[in-house]
């Protein structure tokens, strides 16, 4: 088989030295036997296309990438906010470096179509202006300016967010490209942009969990204006910018004023029925127990000791994982995924001949087109 001799290794060796990894290991990667990609390396053989293909395909790179003549401009292949997340946490995986590269460009999808539509109904960016503000007050005012109710659940404050210009992407709770694994401590990321701000966040079990995560990064992007990555750790510091960011997301969720609708007098003596006790807070405003918890806590309301007792009680509940999930709803997986305003926008697009059926279907995770119209039909209320 005819093997390729003009491949730029340098830009083999740059990739591998970006993702952290060896030689070896990026054969066993793309099953391509070490001493043929040594070989290959060393400028004594090159690599068949089909090898230099699932290399590409490896580092979420075209063919062309290791083709072209000169060193990696890396400025050009990585975002300065894809660097900014990769410094705050450099043990990244690779499979975590792909995903937020795979965001941005969804992001650049959803911005080429979003011009193409009818500008006087796209919905632009405009923060609120939180400078000089306490957090309370900050987040007083993001509430305002996201609308919100005061009964609310993750998919009532995703909707809110998306209105004012912004995506929020939640991860597949399957394995596959969309997916953060389950055994990795991210939580959550933000891409700052001023024309269009990105959440992702993780698919979890419990959606009150979601829930802080959306506006631990909504905080990080209105109040830092900044982008971020978070996990378990960050949800919980006590200190800098992720304590400002869980503050926010802490008085954004759970207002001063709800705190008033709660009985200290009822209050259970063991932290085993505190879940118990804040039920009916817990389900009308979408948020964990240990969140309303910290903010009683915070309050002055409730002990330090009780928070504790409650946090060490929870670590060591016993609740059964649930699978991947069904796919028999295949056709709504991209609104799940992307968005209500990215599904619509990609939607309209083809609708106004804009883009192809079969580039809308890309563009929604390689949707089928049966099931890309099955989610017309849903859009129509068909």
């Amino acid at each position: 088989m005819e093997r390729i001799q003009s491949i730029n290794l340098a830009r083999i060796d740059w990739c591998c030295a970006d993702r952290g990894m060896t030689l070896d290991e990026l054969a066993h990667e793309i099953d391509i036997a070490p001493a043929t990609l040594a070989n290959a390396m060393a400028g004594e053989a090159g690599l068949t296309f089909n090898q230099l293909r699932k290399l590409a395909a490896f580092f979420g790179r075209g063919t062309l990438f290791f083709l072209e003549p000169g060193p990696v401009n890396e400025a050009k292949v990585h975002s300065p906010q894809f660097r900014t997340l990769s410094n705050q946490k450099p043990e990244l995986s690779h499979r975590m470096k792909l995903l937020i590269e795979r965001v941005e460009q969804q992001r650049a999808v959803f911005l080429a179509l979003r011009e193409e539509l009818d500008q006087a109904e796209v919905v632009r960016f405009t923060p609120p202006a939180l400078e000089g503000l306490s957090i309370p007050a900050a987040a007083k005012r993001a509430r305002e300016w996201l609308g919100l109710a005061d009964r609310n659940d993750f998919d009532s404050y995703r909707r809110a967010i998306e209105a004012n210009g912004l995506l929020v992407f939640r991860s597949n709770g399957y394995n596959g490209k969309w997916q953060i694994a389950k055994e990795s401590p991210i939580l959550g990321f933000s891409l700052y942009d001023p024309e269009c701000p990105v959440i992702v966040v993780k698919k979890l079990d419990a959606e009150t969990r979601q829930s802080f995560t959306l506006m631990h990064e909504l905080g990080h992007l209105l109040l830092h204006r900044a982008s971020s990555i978070d996990d378990e750790g960050d949800l919980h510091s006590p200190e800098g910018a992720e304590q400002e960011a869980n503050a926010f997301a802490g008085h954004l969720l759970v207002p001063d004023g709800f705190l008033l609708s709660i009985r200290d007098d009822q209050r259970p003596p063991e932290a085993a029925g505190f879940d118990d006790w804040l039920e009916p807070q817990r389900k009308a405003w979408g948020v964990s127990g240990e969140m309303i918890l910290r903010r009683l806590m915070d309050a002055g309301r409730l002990p330090a000791t009780a928070y504790a007792a409650y946090r060490q009680w929870s670590s060591q509940r016993v609740i059964p994982e649930k699978d991947g999930g069904s796919r028999e709803h295949r056709n709504r997986e991209p609104r799940h995924l992307f968005g209500d305003g990215y599904v619509r926008t990609v939607l309209d697009a083809m609708n106004a001949r804009r883009i192809t059926l079969a580039k809308a279907s890309s563009y929604l995770d390689n949707l089928k087109i049966s099931d890309l119209h099955k989610l017309e039909r849903f859009y129509a209320g068909v």
